[in-house]
């Protein structure tokens, strides 16, 4: 990294006014993920609609000021993509190839974040986005090109890695040495949050690696999905209703942590 690059992260960072808007954005990450916990739970009681980023933007835009918190949402979550780019930037760990780990996993949270950010532009400026349909896209044009298979398995196996990240994240909770805590009972409350919400979070982005897994060894595109296929596909195992129940109430779990995290992130 270029010490002038270097130079602006740090400078951004100590922004007190950035720090706010990256704040804020995990407060919106929150409310985004109550409401796909929420719609998740009404397709586990047979409701329809989409239970993404999609089905809970389209949620929020039908709310009175609804646009406008949509463009909250968008400018905090890109106010945290930033974020997490100076993150990349600033990393110091001495071992190489930890330092390198490290910045792939910035840069990838940054990805997300601008994702999720764009899909609320989207439906602030008045327009759709049906995120299913994006990946069957994606995952069609990926088994036209030479190699589509291989390829397809690749994406597939990096989002189930990145969803059994989450749920050892929550599970060993090494997610609390990104937070200035105060003692028990605030602790105690904010790492159970954590550890629920990471997992739960965890098992639906590893289905949809799964999804996507499967994609390719049946080469039938329409099979890779975005989260909403995911957690439609868990209705349909055995007990699927109590296990969809399950992991949309701890998206809502993961959305209370987000909160938390806004408070005692260490930024």
């Amino acid at each position: 990294m270029t010490d002038t690059g270097k130079a602006a992260a740090s400078a951004a960072q100590n922004s007190r006014a950035f720090e706010i808007a990256a704040r804020v954005g995990f407060v919106v990450l929150g409310i985004v993920h109550i409401v796909i916990g929420g719609l998740a739970i009404s397709v586990a009681q047979g409701a329809g609609g989409e239970a993404d980023q999609s089905g809970a933007m389209q949620q929020l835009a039908s709310l009175p000021f609804g646009v406008v918190l949509l463009w909250v949402i968008a400018l905090g979550l890109f106010a945290l993509a930033i974020w997490q780019v100076t993150e990349a930037f600033l990393e110091r760990d001495p071992d190489t190839k930890k330092k390198w780990g490290h910045r792939v996993k910035y840069v990838g949270t940054a990805i997300a974040y601008v994702s999720i950010g764009v899909t609320s532009l989207v439906y602030a400026l008045g327009g759709r986005s049906d995120s299913d349909q994006s990946s069957q896209s994606l995952s069609a044009q990926l088994l036209a090109a030479p190699g589509g298979v291989v390829l397809l398995v690749l994406v597939g196996l990096v989002i189930l890695g990145v969803g059994i990240a989450f749920v050892y994240r929550g599970a060993t909770q090494r997610f609390a040495k990104h937070l200035s805590l105060p003692g028990d009972p605030v602790r105690k409350g904010v790492l159970t949050l954590g550890t629920v919400g990471y997992v739960a979070k965890g098992i639906a982005v590893g289905v949809v690696g799964v999804l996507w897994i499967v994609a390719s060894l049946t080469n039938d595109p329409e099979k890779a999905g975005g989260l909403d296929a995911a957690l439609k596909s868990l209705a349909d195992l055995p007990f699927g209703t109590v296990l969809l129940w399950l992991v949309g109430a701890g998206l809502i779990v993961y959305g209370a942590y987000c909160f938390a995290r806004a408070k005692y992130a260490r930024m």
